[in-house]
């Protein structure tokens, strides 16, 4: 039995038994952080409480959602998404034809590379459903006046009539996610003073009311809109392995305008612009290696400045664990194909000696490699292709399915639980009234601040969890990964040709 088959029937065995148990597992994990009760949202969506039409249009006195082909011309705030979106299809179907000439692309079973039907998007048989709600006041170091976000996370679904006269719902590969703010800083609570971030963190601890999670509906609380789509899937062929290409787009909400406006993606630096740009390269690696912003980076914090970013990301998928051009920063670093990188070895080597001399602790990026993985995960595109279920790190919970206990086990990805404790604490401090920390990890490994919680799962140390190759005959240490160990049981092996990263599998001889 090959080493491959031998994971996989261990992996079988494993999981057969604790479906049930990993379903538990990741309700404790989101409790009080999100909503993802199938029969709650099942009532949001089809009552059409929380809708995208009732939210952007509270005064319409529709008793049903708006179907794909009315919600982008009956809501005037998102008439440019429907352009924006098309634009990046054209220029991604030319860069795929360019980049593989002797392949076709094109929606249906047809062609190598199969699109996304666009026309899903302007049907009468499609509509965004209700998926999810999720707390980020972990977010909040963006914006202090606003206390973070809550998101509501819809899921494109397409609805086919049977000849019973019922309809079959499928889920289509496109979410769409309404961004909000946590706080309305005009709200006032029972005694007529401001709510404060304390009180917001305090309902969602305690499970209140949606409608108080929620806050108000109107233009003061809308923030931005954000895209998903699986853009296009081609199999393994002569030219390439199996690639599953995802397009991020970000669309902000302006005031002025009532109108969900073209942005740039948050860190989603505009790599192949920058390398060819030598002003930008310069003055990005001056502001990025500067101790304060450095530190930032550490802590996952940072905010790389506007004209450094990309108003649109592809995401492929699978990337690998090594440094490969699918990544958002490779060509960036010394030794990545580039023989002029924006960021030598040297560069970041003395920029660490410079953060330490001025007494900064940093407890991430430790190294060149840790500031390379941090480079790729701080971006939209790095994040989304670490430890994610496709593209996706939120598919949503599938209410609709005819059996929807088995539907919701994982609706979402490990990065997404792992991370739950993380944003869980940070609620905890908002609602004691301390300062939160707002500091994260990698995107491949949970920070977990010495919780237990995580301890043998496969989100920190368990079957699948990254590690490090440092203690498994590598001869290498690095200071960035020292703690990625395996629970007892399982050994850290190579999953590629990595030298550092590796994953936990159960020892097989």
């Amino acid at each position: 039995m090959s080493r491959a088959l031998r994971i996989l029937v261990a992996a079988a065995a494993l999981l057969g038994g604790v479906v049930s148990l990993f379903a538990a597992e990741n309700t404790a994990l989101t409790r009080g952080i999100a909503i993802t009760d199938p029969d709650l949202l099942r009532k949001l969506d089809q009552n059409n409480t929380l809708t995208i039409s009732r939210l952007l249009s509270p005064e319409r006195n529709a008793d049903v959602p708006l179907t794909t082909e009315l919600m982008f011309v009956s809501l005037p705030q998102l008439k440019e998404i429907l352009p924006a979106i098309d634009a990046e299809f054209e220029r991604y179907i030319a860069r795929y034809k360019a980049t593989y000439p002797g392949e076709t692309i094109g929606v249906g079973e047809g062609f190598d590379a199969q699109l996304f039907d666009l026309a899903n998007l302007k049907s009468r048989d499609t509509r965004f459903v209700l998926a999810g709600i999720v707390n980020r006041m972990d977010r909040a170091y963006v914006s202090e006046e606003s206390c973070g976000e809550i998101r509501l996370i819809y899921r494109l679904t397409r609805f086919d009539s049977r000849p019973d006269g019922g309809k079959t719902a499928t889920r289509l590969p496109m979410t769409l996610n309404l961004v909000m703010k946590a706080r309305d800083a005009r709200q006032t609570d029972v005694h007529g003073k401001p709510v404060t971030c304390a009180e917001v963190a305090r309902r969602w601890l305690q499970n209140g009311d949606w409608q108080e999670l929620i806050g108000s509906r109107d233009d003061a609380m809308l923030d931005r809109i954000e895209t998903n789509i699986q853009v296009s899937v081609a199999p393994k062929s002569a030219l390439h392995d199996f690639r599953s290409d995802y397009l991020l787009k970000v669309f902000k909400y302006t005031v002025a305008t009532k109108t969900f406006e073209e942005s740039t993606l948050e860190n989603q630096i505009d790599r192949d612009r920058i390398l060819a740009d030598d002003a930008l390269r310069r003055d990005l690696k001056a502001w990025l290696l500067a101790p304060d912003h450095l530190h930032e980076f550490d802590r996952g914090t940072v905010l790389i400045p506007e004209k450094f970013l990309a108003k649109a990301a592809v995401v492929p998928t699978p990337s690998g664990l090594d440094a490969s051009v699918l990544q958002p920063e490779f060509g960036m670093m010394q030794g990545e194909g580039n023989g002029d990188p924006v960021f030598t070895d040297n560069d970041v080597v003395g920029a660490l000696k410079q953060a330490a001399a001025r007494g900064i602790d940093m407890q991430n990026v430790r190294s060149v490699a840790g500031f390379q993985r941090r480079l790729n995960d701080v971006t939209c595109a790095g994040c989304h292709q670490t430890r994610g279920i496709g593209g996706f790190h939120f598919p949503g919970v599938d209410w609709l399915a005819d059996k929807p206990s088995n539907s919701t086990i994982v609706p979402a990805s490990p990065h997404f639980f792992g991370d739950q404790l993380r944003r869980r604490d940070i609620l905890t401090a908002f609602a004691a009234g301390k300062q939160p920390d707002f500091s994260r990890g990698f995107a491949s490994r949970p920070q977990t601040r010495g919780s237990h919680e995580l301890a043998g799962t496969e989100y920190q140390d368990g079957w699948g969890a990254h590690c490090s190759l440092q203690d498994a005959g590598s001869g290498t240490r690095d200071g960035s990964f020292t703690s990625w160990s395996c629970a007892n049981g399982l050994t850290c092996q190579a999953a590629a040709a990595s030298r550092r990263i590796g994953m936990c599998f159960i020892k097989t001889r």
